[in-house]
């Protein structure tokens, strides 16, 4: 019985042992896959061929969609709260290109959420101009902030900490994007000492 029970209990580690081994394979995968895409994107940007293909939609829609997918991905790990708040409009709608502003906003939210161990994440979005002719996107965290040597540098290629794990092209890459739509993005620690802030200001058309 006890060679039986030996034995048993060896199986269950080595059975274990694989699934901690498949789970490093898994994960490396994917970021050597996400690094390849990065490339990609970055060779398009600096080649002068990321074309937009530009739809209308509605801008509440596409992030509340994008926080429910981060719910379900953060449950259990982070105390965190993701919200949108629309200033009171929720009918703002823009014409770009969706996939690729999707693309920017789940890169901003990945990083607030790396940074931030508890507390809040928050997507505003509001129409700014005196003729509402621009939307203004912010995310805003209550993380570790930004650092101090790290700022300047922040949407420069390979612009990252080692121990974050990123490729240090997603920035970058997210401010091409935005700039390629006519707009601006930028960054800042929060006033309050707690977290920054990413913001994108986009033309509505």
């Amino acid at each position: 019985r006890e060679n039986s029970s030996s034995s048993s209990n060896s199986a269950a580690m080595s059975l274990e042992k694989e699934e901690e081994l498949l789970d490093v394979i898994v994960r490396n995968s994917k970021r050597l896959r996400q690094l390849a895409e990065d490339i990609l994107d970055v060779a398009k940007i600096e080649g002068g061929s990321l074309f937009l293909k530009k739809e209308r939609f509605n801008i509440k829609e596409m992030i509340t969609e994008i926080l429910s997918e981060y719910e379900q991905k953060i449950k259990n790990i982070k105390n965190i709260k993701l919200s949108y708040d629309s200033q009171g409009n929720d009918s703002i709608t823009i014409e770009a290109d969706k996939s690729r502003l999707c693309q920017v906003v789940y890169n901003l939210l990945s990083n607030a959420i790396k940074f931030t161990t508890d507390g809040s994440v928050t997507v505003i979005a509001e129409k700014k101009d005196k003729d509402d002719n621009f939307i203004l996107l912010s995310i805003h965290d209550t993380g570790t902030g930004i650092d101090s040597e790290m700022l300047p540098k922040l949407f420069t290629k390979f612009a990252t900490k080692s121990q974050t794990g990123g490729t240090g092209l997603g920035l970058f890459i997210s401010k091409s994007i935005i700039e390629r739509h006519g707009g601006k993005m930028w960054a800042e620690n929060n006033s309050d000492g707690k977290g920054s802030t990413f913001a994108i200001s986009l033309p509505l058309n």
